[in-house]
């Protein structure tokens, strides 16, 4: 280009006299609006529209911020900026100035999530780790602030440039936060609006530091490990059931283990323990009138006392639990819900004692092998 056509080039850029930004994308943030060395035309026309504020700097500083309207930019619509430079009288040739359109609007469902689990602690389950994710919805509330300590000199700043930033933010003070709530752990998965809300109070005032308003922040889900679940769940039916019921159901469970384990001592010799408590549990139903006549004439003989069964009590978490026969208990540790060092009782012991020390309930253990059944 000749020097002739730079100076038609420089005269045109110079007499810019309306300053606006059309936006045609969702993600741009802020726009730096841009012409020939930042000259601006006396008594051009700025047109700031709904959902924008425009922005000018001088010299790296904050000189005035102009909300949706049209404006004359003369001394007495920039008066941070002729204070700056120093106008008294007013200005007759092009001033220089970047203007930066701050886009206002409401950006709304953008993804947060925890990157590497958080680990709490429980009083019942010990360490634990969890994941959490979810979106938010932020706007910009301060044009201004958010140009000097954001934006800097991006002549194009888009929501993606930003939400990196945020999205770090928002994982620290949720790691803060559910760690100072000290919930029981079930609680997390199951209050995610109230534990939303308390977060959202407290990013609320970091965002507000560098002009942005954290309008909206949800929980979608908190996730656990599994066998982490099965515990909770394990734990809540605890809560919920009777201890009876629970025997039961463990006892069954314990047969069902055992059948499928046909090979394994200690499984063979549960559930023939098991079987023998059932086939009791199952005559006892049983009527005369259901049986047969030979049934009924025996039903009708006197039969010996019954054998006294061993009682035991057990402790679970600290509380102690009972009393329970052979059995119960036998099924009770089957099903985990004790284990060889859980403490047991009975009457005759001078104190309680773990379930691998007494003597008799070794045999839970799969290490001793019964001696065979004597000859009919």
């Amino acid at each position: 280009m000749d020097i002739f056509g730079k100076i038609k080039e420089k005269l045109t850029n110079e007499f810019i006299d309306i300053v606006e930004w059309l936006d045609y994308t969702d993600d741009t943030i802020a726009h730096r609006f841009e012409r020939y060395q930042n000259e601006i035309k006396n008594g051009a026309k700025l047109i700031v529209r709904e959902g924008q504020t425009a922005v000018f700097i001088n010299e790296g500083q904050l000189a005035d911020v102009f909300t949706p309207g049209t404006y004359d930019l003369t001394t007495k619509n920039l008066p941070i900026l002729a204070t700056l430079k120093g106008w008294k009288y007013g200005f007759n040739s092009p001033f220089k100035a970047e203007v930066y359109f701050v886009n206002t609007h409401l950006f709304t469902d953008e993804k947060w999530g925890t990157k590497n689990p958080i680990t709490l602690s429980d009083d019942r389950f010990g360490l634990v780790e969890i994941r959490a994710f979810g979106t938010y919805a932020f706007k910009i509330s301060d044009a201004g602030k958010f140009i000097i300590d954001i934006v800097g000199t991006d002549n194009n700043f888009t929501n993606f440039e930003i939400n990196e930033h945020l999205k770090s933010l928002i994982a620290t003070r949720f790691t803060d936060t559910v760690g100072e709530a000290n919930l029981p752990i079930e609680l997390y998965a199951a209050n995610t609006t109230e534990l939303s809300d308390t977060c959202r109070e407290v990013m609320a005032p970091e965002f507000e530091s560098v002009g942005i308003s954290l309008e909206k922040f949800f929980i979608e889900n908190v996730s656990m490990p599994e066998d982490l679940k099965k515990e909770i769940f394990e734990y809540s039916r605890i809560d919920k059931l009777d201890l009876d019921k629970l025997t039961k159901f463990k006892t069954a469970k314990a047969i069902e283990a055992a059948a499928k384990n046909e090979g394994g001592t200690a499984g063979a010799g549960m559930g023939m323990g098991m079987g023998f408590v059932l086939a009791q549990q199952m005559g006892g139903m049983m009527s005369p009138q259901m049986g047969t006549p030979q049934m009924q004439q025996t039903a009708g003989a006197v039969p010996p006392p019954m054998p006294v069964q061993t009682q035991y009590y057990y402790a679970v978490n600290g509380t102690q639990q009972g009393p329970v026969s052979f059995e119960q208990l036998q099924a009770l540790f089957a099903g985990r819900t004790i284990n060889r060092e859980s403490l047991v009782w009975k009457q005759g012991m001078a104190n309680w004692a773990a379930l691998k020390d007494v003597e008799e309930l070794k045999s839970f253990l799969g290490g001793n092998t019964p001696p065979p059944l004597p000859n009919p």
